[in-house]
């Protein structure tokens, strides 16, 4: 059973699952490249001056930026927002979790935010206003974020106010207790 199946309440579903978008994960993929290519740089430079131990230890650093990429990837992929029948959650951390959680019922206002770079890639910002404690969850460089916005929208309850008839007998005593 996924971590998540436990927290859900009874009848309450998954309706999306969303990860930060991979451009997230770009400052990092560059600076390992970079080391990378460094390293490799002065193995090559290490060969040509002599055989020596030096250019094999140097390409075992390797193993240090490639490391580093597969730990940022795992934090990336086990950071999770997700939209389910009754509230949205955020959970983060691998083996210390901390999960965050808003009713749905509990939201006031959602706000999105992507830059034209953003519209054309599919990320934004996703500002959650809720009338908690809390106050606000933003979501940064979320993947799709108007496909969640829009989940969001379509697991909460209309919010009209049942309509009053004229001829019921509410509609004649709302007068009566103004008057009052």
């Amino acid at each position: 059973m996924k971590y998540v199946d436990r927290m859900l309440a009874t009848d309450e579903h998954v309706v999306r699952v969303s990860h930060d978008h991979w451009i997230a994960l770009l400052p990092a993929v560059l600076v390992d490249v970079i080391i990378s290519l460094a390293i490799v740089g002065l193995s090559i430079a290490a060969i040509a001056l002599g055989p020596t131990v030096v250019p094999i230890l140097a390409l075992m650093l390797l193993l240090i930026p490639l490391a580093h990429l597969a730990w940022r990837i795992w934090v990336w992929w086990s950071k999770q927002y997700m939209v389910t029948s009754r509230r949205i959650i955020q959970i983060s951390g691998m083996v210390n979790k901390r999960v965050s959680d808003t009713l749905l019922e509990k939201i006031n206002d959602i706000v999105t935010e992507q830059s034209a770079m953003g519209r054309m890639l599919g990320y934004g910002d996703l500002e959650i206003i809720a009338g908690s404690e809390s106050g606000i969850d933003v979501f940064y460089r979320l993947a799709d974020p108007v496909g969640f916005k829009r989940d969001i929208l379509d697991q909460q309850p209309a919010g009209r106010p049942p309509a009053v008839e004229e001829d019921s007998e509410d509609a004649d005593s709302v007068p009566e207790l103004i008057a009052e």
